[in-house]
């Protein structure tokens, strides 16, 4: 008889560990709050024809996605079309722009003219990342870090100093670049990891490689076609979803998870996958079968929250990419009031969205949809007047370089989502938006575990626990705890 596996949540790392579970000839069933799978990358549609990717954008590290689907015999292809983005993003500094092309060789000459010899040096970053990024996204991350002996590897540890694991991301940067609008550039992948680039171990110039170099890209339709595709492939190995569906509480018996309390009703299963929030899990938990305490969640370092705007304007917007970040001001003055004095930015910087340059599926003919996104402290109060206050204040800095004006006005659908918003869509811990930052006492063994101390068949995944936060290290995540499960397969839980 198979086991019975309840995945709680579908967000990626929920859905990567249904499908791999499934086809390991476990019984599995999704458990999803909401109407739709994709957690953070859910999609909604408005009724003047705009199209809507709630979370991720960045499609990014694209071996990882198409590693994916290559392990259930299928290709990205067989689901959706990917584009790559050309230029894959514009940086908007005080003094100057950057369109970073697609293509490496235009790249080290853009960093040529920038910065004499900066293209030379741009090569020599870019090897160290690769080597970076085939060590620790095809090794490194892959480990469920019960402890560090899986990281005693011939391979890793001949690798470890190559690693630069003690080594922060800014001063390695600095490194290779003098000018303050590289540096900038360079720096800007980790923000993705939560935390300051001083914070942040130089193993993950791997972001760089995954990003500048293996390119931007794009699937038509939006983001959550990735959503689309892994729901299907989950379902074609045998899993089931429920939808409206809200996990009330894990009981236990005889240090097991014996049953969920799904809306009311009461479930048995074999295991238990949590694909939700790790902090709102636990609490689902009594006290003594949890990992951990209130007072240790509080000394964990969180990836920030965020103020998204959902725009659809009603004219085309001139001079816009499809990635824009709006980086004139100071970027530690920003991460400062997220990490240090902690307030809504006086200068903050923002990042813009604008999927209809290159899809015209997400907007009615000669109008935009826009998303617009600002990093915030977590916790922080968000009430609607402030969000319209930095609304405001972004759409004239948009203005400003696009040459448009009046673009408010132009407004035809308007929604916001922050920090109250990721509390009650996702029981997301102080409203974070990516999980747990990368710093390095952030990493690997030093994560939340994936596996209850307490509990036999009770495991997490997810960004709060190994290997992090992101779509592909999600999708990495799903994978590692199936695997886990999977060992277990044929002995008595």
């Amino acid at each position: 008889m198979k086991k019975k596996v309840a995945v709680i949540g579908s967000g990626f790392s929920g859905l990567s560990a249904a499908a791999y579970a499934a086809r390991a000839g476990f019984d599995v069933h999704v458990y999803e709050r909401h109407d739709q799978a994709g957690g953070r990358a859910r999609q909604f549609s408005t009724q003047e024809g705009f199209i809507f990717d709630m979370g991720p954008s960045w499609y990014w590290m694209p071996d990882i996605i198409d590693g994916f689907f290559a392990d259930f015999g299928y290709q990205t292809s067989d689901f959706f079309q990917l584009v790559s983005l050309n230029p894959q993003f514009e940086m908007i500094f005080s003094e100057k722009n950057m369109r970073v092309p697609r293509d490496f060789e235009e790249m080290v000459e853009l960093f040529e003219f920038v910065e004499k010899g900066a293209g030379k040096q741009l090569r020599k970053f870019m090897e160290s990342a690769k080597f970076k990024y085939e060590i620790g996204m095809k090794e490194f991350v892959n480990k469920p870090s019960h402890s560090w002996l899986e990281f005693m590897s011939p391979k890793i540890a001949k690798s470890s100093l190559k690693l630069d694991l003690l080594s922060n991301f800014r001063n390695y940067v600095a490194r290779y670049f003098k000018s303050a609008e590289l540096r900038t550039l360079m720096e800007f992948p980790v923000i993705f990891l939560g935390a300051s680039p001083k914070d942040i171990p130089a193993l993950y110039s791997l972001m760089n490689y995954g990003g500048y170099a293996l390119g931007t890209h794009y699937p038509i339709g939006g983001f959550y076609q990735l959503v689309r595709a892994m729901s299907v492939v989950a379902e074609k190995q045998g899993a089931t979803f429920h939808f409206n569906k809200q996990v009330e509480e894990l009981q236990v018996e005889q240090g097991r998870v014996s049953a969920l309390r799904i809306n009311g009703v009461v479930e048995e299963f074999d295991l238990v996958i949590a694909s939700s929030d790790y902090h709102h899990t636990e609490s689902l938990l009594p006290k003594a079968y949890r990992n951990y305490t209130d007072e240790y969640w509080k000394t964990r370092i969180f990836a920030p929250s965020s103020l998204i705007y959902y725009l659809g304007i009603d004219e085309h917007i001139p001079n816009l990419t499809h990635h824009s970040l709006f980086f004139e001001n100071e970027l530690d003055d920003h991460i400062s009031c997220i990490y240090e004095d902690v307030k809504w930015p006086d200068k903050p910087l923002f990042y813009a969205c604008c999927p209809s340059k290159t899809d015209p599926h997400v907007a009615p003919a000669g109008k935009e949809n826009l998303f617009l996104l600002m990093p915030l402290a977590i916790d922080i109060s968000d009430p609607e007047d402030t969000r319209e206050r930095y609304l405001r204040a972004m759409l004239k800095r948009l203005e400003q370089h696009t040459g448009t004006a009046e673009l408010y006005d132009k407004i035809i659908y308007k929604r916001s989502y922050c920090v109250s918003d990721f509390k009650q869509d996702y029981h997301a811990y102080g409203g974070n938006a990516y999980g747990l930052a990368n710093t390095l006492k952030q990493t690997a063994v030093w994560k939340p575990k994936i596996r209850n101390k307490r509990l036999s068949n009770l495991y997490y995944t997810g960004q709060l626990t190994v290997p992090g936060p992101g779509v592909p290290p999600a999708i990495i995540s799903g994978r590692i705890v199936a695997n886990e499960i999977i060992k277990l397969k044929n002995s008595t839980i």
